[in-house]
């Protein structure tokens, strides 16, 4: 009869903090800050390199970053210097450590490099922080609206986007297009 181990608590990796003195030692130009706050630390980069810097942290065994949790854009509409970033926040499945890592994006060049050869799944991500934030991923293998129709105009998450909302019916050219087409599909809806 074989015995069984189960293990219940899972080895914690290496510290934030740790991991961003590596990403400092191998980009001391591409590193503007390392903040903490409540106990997560968050490395705000240059976005010039940002491709490097992911595909380092993925690929160097110590390391191994091989899972992209999220990727999303953030506006800070009054800030002085630099009003968008992209956050990406990274994980090691084999090693169970994390990092959070903020490219800043100026408001007059929204382009930043994709990610998604490196971590696939960043792909639909990458897409959703362009329909909502107007920033543009360079390379990006698909890059189109995945939320809103292609003809929408604006970009809904920025601070500066109308609180109201468009009105449909005068602002947004397919409306009538998107009822009439409800209505012919009508018939195929269920009553159950």
């Amino acid at each position: 009869m074989a015995i069984v181990e189960v293990r219940i608590g899972l080895k914690q990796g290496m510290p934030p903090t740790e991991i961003a003195e590596k990403i400092k030692q191998e980009f001391p130009d591409q590193v503007i800050e390392v903040a903490e706050f409540r106990d997560q630390v968050s490395v705000i980069l240059k976005k010039d390199r940002i491709f490097n810097v992911c595909k380092y942290l993925h690929d160097d065994s110590m390391l191994s970053l091989d899972h992209l949790k999220d990727l999303c854009g953030v506006d800070y509409l009054n800030k002085k210097d630099v009003r968008f970033e992209v956050v990406y926040t990274l994980y090691s499945i084999r090693h169970h450590h994390m990092i959070r890592l903020r490219a800043e994006v100026p408001e007059n060049d929204l382009m930043i490099q994709s990610v998604t050869p490196i971590w696939a799944g960043a792909n639909w991500h990458e897409r959703e922080c362009f329909d909502m934030f107007g920033i543009t991923f360079k390379g990006h293998p698909d890059m189109r609206r995945i939320l809103l129709p292609e003809d929408w105009e604006g970009y809904p998450l920025r601070k500066d986007y109308p609180l109201k909302g468009p009105d449909f019916e005068n602002d947004w050219k397919g409306f009538t297009e998107v009822i009439e087409r409800s209505k012919e599909l009508s018939e195929f809806e269920w009553e159950g």
